[in-house]
């Protein structure tokens, strides 16, 4: 092996449970391009449940945004001290000021994504060893990965992979068993944002027709506030199971593997269902599917393109046919408020794409 091979690698990647989740690759070609070296996580403390599912992870460091906006000081400092030049790589997935620093800190080589814009991140490009552009108009797949290149790591034909204990699995099996399902369609309604949310009346309209396809819907979520509001709105139905706030993320993952299909919005469990090359109908708003749209492994590509119903592999996707779409907003204001375009999605589009999938399965 190389003297300059790393033996210790931190990954900070500051950003939402997604893209903690689809840094599986990028993990998996460090580690088995350097002989499984040490690798550690700097993330944000409310993606801890996915961090911790990832292969080949030792320790994770986590920075509290609500501890920020709380005027607790010091975790900052903290981590500075803690990381300092501990690791022989840091690899930085955003292009945060934060995020950067933390990598130049602790990594004696640091590579990060920057801004494209070097009015921004001209001191980021002269600090660092190494950095690639941030592009919103290539996947987060191969912006996660870009940093193999810099290394001379061939990251090959991409693909993603979720993981799940032996336990979750037991647990999953033995929820199913009790409540009498056996093949299922999983129906996934929230998100971590509410923007991304099919409307309620639509969901509804929906859920019923699924109904009436005589398989077990089982309907997943968190304990958040966006998941138990809509906990609250599902219709009595005779072939939907509420499993709402009674999984964790390792359980999730684990009921996502044993399903047939997934049904929802855009959102981590999107992701880990396409990585489980499930049947998937992902439920479009405002999100770029240049940067975000569901990856097909067997494909080895996600798609760029707008319309509203395309399919891909195992994947269909349904977006408004609005000249707005995508914006890449959050929500209309972007300020987390109603995205419009998904109120012209119409539930009957969607059921007949799920009933024609399901005929020919059979």
């Amino acid at each position: 092996m190389a003297e300059h091979t790393p033996k210790s690698i931190l990954i900070v990647v500051q950003r939402s449970n997604g893209d903690v989740f689809l840094s599986e690759p990028l993990i998996r070609g460090l580690f088995e391009a350097y002989g499984s070296p040490r690798i550690d996580l700097l993330i944000n403390d409310d993606t801890l449940a996915i961090a911790h599912t990832l292969p080949h992870i030792g320790e994770i460091h986590t920075y509290s945004y609500r501890l920020r906006a709380e005027g607790k000081k010091g975790q900052t400092a903290d981590l500075y001290r803690k990381l300092f030049r501990k690791y022989d790589l840091a690899i930085s997935l955003t292009a945060s000021d934060r995020s950067v620093l933390f990598a130049l800190a602790a990594g004696r080589r640091a590579i990060s994504a920057v801004e494209p814009d070097s009015a921004k991140s001209w001191w980021k490009r002269a600090l660092l060893s190494d950095h690639y552009l941030f592009n919103t108009g290539r996947h987060i797949l191969e912006n996660n990965t870009a940093a193999l290149e810099l290394l001379g790591i061939d990251a090959g034909s991409l693909e993603v992979r979720a993981h799940h204990s032996a336990s979750a699995s037991s647990s999953v099996e033995r929820m199913l068993a009790d409540r009498g399902i056996g093949s299922f369609i999983l129906f996934h309604p929230g998100a971590q944002y509410s923007y991304k949310v099919y409307p309620e009346e639509l969901r509804i309209e929906l859920l019923e027709k699924l109904d009436g396809l005589g398989v077990p819907i089982v309907v997943t979520g968190s304990k958040s506030a966006v998941d138990m509001e809509i906990k609250r709105s599902l219709p009595k139905l005779r072939n939907l199971h509420d499993f709402i706030g009674c999984t964790s993320i390792d359980e999730l993952i684990a009921l996502s593997a044993c399903s047939m299909a997934y049904i929802g919005a855009d959102t981590l469990n999107m992701h880990i269902a396409t990585a489980q090359e499930r049947q998937v109908f992902a439920i479009f708003g405002p999100t770029l599917p240049a940067m975000w749209s569901p990856w097909c492994n067997s494909l080895h590509r996600a798609t760029g393109e707008s319309m509203p119903l395309q399919t891909y592999g195992n994947i269909t996707m349904f977006q408004a046919d609005m000249e707005c779409v995508p914006c890449g907003k959050a929500g209309c204001d972007d300020h987390h408020g109603k995205s419009d375009c998904l109120f012209r999605i119409e539930p009957e589009t969607i059921y007949q794409e799920v009933a024609s999938w399901l005929k020919k399965s059979r």
